[in-house]
């Protein structure tokens, strides 16, 4: 199938029933390619290493007594990974466990693990807290951009905002909280907070804010908007060394935080922010 049919056949946008008895057939995977293939281009041979990590906040079974457990979990995707699973159908497949009972909580981890694995084409780790064990809302590290008294005219990805200011390298962390893209079946608004981490010539901040900005109206999935924006400055810019981390706001209980580098395999932290 190509993009467009894939979307069409996955639960975005119609109507789903909901079911609270464990079923893995529930994950949704979409091929990670296609995107790229629509454009000509090779996702394999991009510059492009990181994870997806998701936390999921409604994540609940029941015990060999019938007595309900609650979790948080967090789920690391490998950007290798042949697929994304789609968000809804991650939601559906964990509205699954609701009613299924489970002698112990390791071997939710296990079911969770080979299905995801299973369905991203990839290992993936799982992890689950209690709700009194997560860590406390810290902000993000780094120049926050999002005062800069800026014009703004562009409301679709645009590259050409992007560029150097100076030969000099530098080596610097910038973020903006004004990241906004929609879902691309629903049109439904995608929030978050952006994160630019990159060693050489230094970037115009006011460029790269009107680039985030151009982003507004945008349809695309989390983890493709990030790699659009990582590729963007990595050949607009030329950086030595570049990572871009979103994290989005949840939603179905889940949230979406791309993380994509040119040298690290692994999000730096799993920082929740206040408005997550």
């Amino acid at each position: 199938m190509n993009e467009e049919q894939t979307l069409e056949a996955s639960p975005l946008g119609s109507d789903t029933a909901y079911v609270n008895e464990y079923d893995a057939s529930l994950l949704f995977p979409i091929a990670r390619q296609l995107n790229w293939q629509t454009r000509g281009i090779e996702r394999g041979v991009l510059p492009i290493k990181g994870e997806d990590i998701w936390n999921g906040y409604e994540v609940s079974w029941l015990n060999t007594k019938g007595k309900p457990v609650v979790r948080v979990a967090r789920f690391h995707i490998p950007a290798s990974s042949q697929n994304i699973i789609e968000s809804k159908s991650f939601k559906l497949y964990l509205n699954s466990f609701n009613l299924s009972r489970f002698e112990t909580e390791q071997l939710v981890i296990d079911a969770m693990t080979r299905d995801l694995s299973t369905a991203a084409g990839a290992p993936v780790a799982v992890f689950l807290q209690h709700p009194d064990a997560l860590e406390e809302i810290k902000p993000l590290e780094g120049v926050c951009i999002d005062e800069l008294d800026i014009e703004v005219e562009h409301y679709a990805p645009d590259a050409s905002l992007l560029k150097n200011t100076a030969d000099q390298p530098v080596e610097e962390t910038l973020y903006s909280h004004l990241l906004k893209s929609n879902c691309p079946v629903t049109g439904q608004p995608d929030w978050a907070s952006i994160v630019v981490a990159y060693k050489g010539k230094p970037i115009s901040r006011e460029g790269l804010l009107q680039y985030v900005i151009s982003y507004r109206e945008h349809g695309d999935f989390h983890e493709q908007c990030v790699e659009n924006i990582f590729m963007d400055i990595w050949e607009r810019c030329e950086p030595e060394e570049l990572s871009v981390y979103a994290r989005y706001l949840r939603r179905g209980g889940l949230d979406i935080n791309p993380f994509r580098s040119s040298h690290l395999e692994s999000a730096p932290h799993n920082r929740r922010l206040g408005r997550q």
